[in-house]
């Protein structure tokens, strides 16, 4: 089984891979060390991992601030020096609660309930539910960008649009912010929900609810008016035309 390890000291995270490890059923996939590191890995694969280890103090804030951004439905095993965010856990897929400093022992018994949890949901599922139900995508509901010396989160509903400008890529919001945020966009394309957004050319991811009215362009493209005003023109491309109204549409093969 998958481990996702996320710790920020690097010796506690090399020992705990390491006692995971003695039990032949896991392994490490991946060691992370902050939020904005978590969020975006799991966006991408949390389909790989079975069970996510977590510290609660991360470089850059509390790992609770990682469910702001993203769904997650991986049992987590807690691994904290502080006591005080064991209620806290529970209520987000806690299934343990490991005190630091730890020993080995603690690890393997919280690897060995796991197992045990899982035998037993797996034989509960077997029962009720005969054929595998299929499994719905999740996609990031919120992104982080810098503001000077700040990190901000930005839901995805007051996105207007994703924008490559000067080689780098920037969040506008329908109330007329723009943010930097490093990711590169064919990456963002992935996780945003395409129901919502639209890669109208290689610059411009657009919401929706962004657009006013289409009108024809050269070459048979059309250009949108916004209810932001980028620096560029957004056109959507002569390919993309066909897909791009049925997408305001809302045909069935984008839901």
């Amino acid at each position: 089984m998958n481990v996702l390890l996320v710790e920020d000291e690097i010796h506690t995270a090399q020992m705990l891979q390491y006692v995971i490890e003695k039990d032949k059923d896991f392994i490490v996939l991946k060691t992370l060390d902050s939020i904005v590191d978590t969020v975006s890995y799991l966006a991408k694969y949390s389909q790989n991992i079975d069970l996510i280890f977590l510290d609660i103090h991360l470089s850059d804030g509390h790992s609770f601030e990682i469910f702001r951004h993203i769904d997650i439905s991986i049992p987590i095993i807690f691994c904290t020096a502080y006591d005080e965010y064991a209620l806290q856990a529970i209520k987000n897929n806690g299934i343990d609660y490991i005190m630091k400093p730890f020993e080995d022992k603690e690890i393997l018994t919280s690897l060995q309930k796991f197992k045990q949890l899982a035998v037993r949901f797996k034989k509960k599922m077997t029962f009720e539910i005969p054929q595998e139900s299929s499994k719905f995508p999740v996609y990031q509901k919120s992104f982080l960008a810098q503001q000077r010396d700040k990190t901000m989160v930005v839901f995805a509903e007051n996105i207007a649009m994703f924008i490559i400008e000067q080689d780098v890529v920037y969040i506008y919001t329908f109330d007329k912010k723009r943010y930097p945020v490093f990711k590169n966009l064919e990456y963002i394309e992935s996780v945003c929900n395409p129901r919502t957004f639209f890669r109208i050319n290689r610059q411009m991811l657009i919401n929706r609810n962004a657009v006013i009215t289409i009108q024809p362009y050269f070459n048979r493209k059309v250009i949108l008016e916004l209810k932001i005003e980028p620096e560029e023109q957004a056109i959507v491309s002569r390919l993309k035309v066909t897909g791009f109204k049925e997408w305001l549409e809302g045909a069935d093969r984008f839901l």
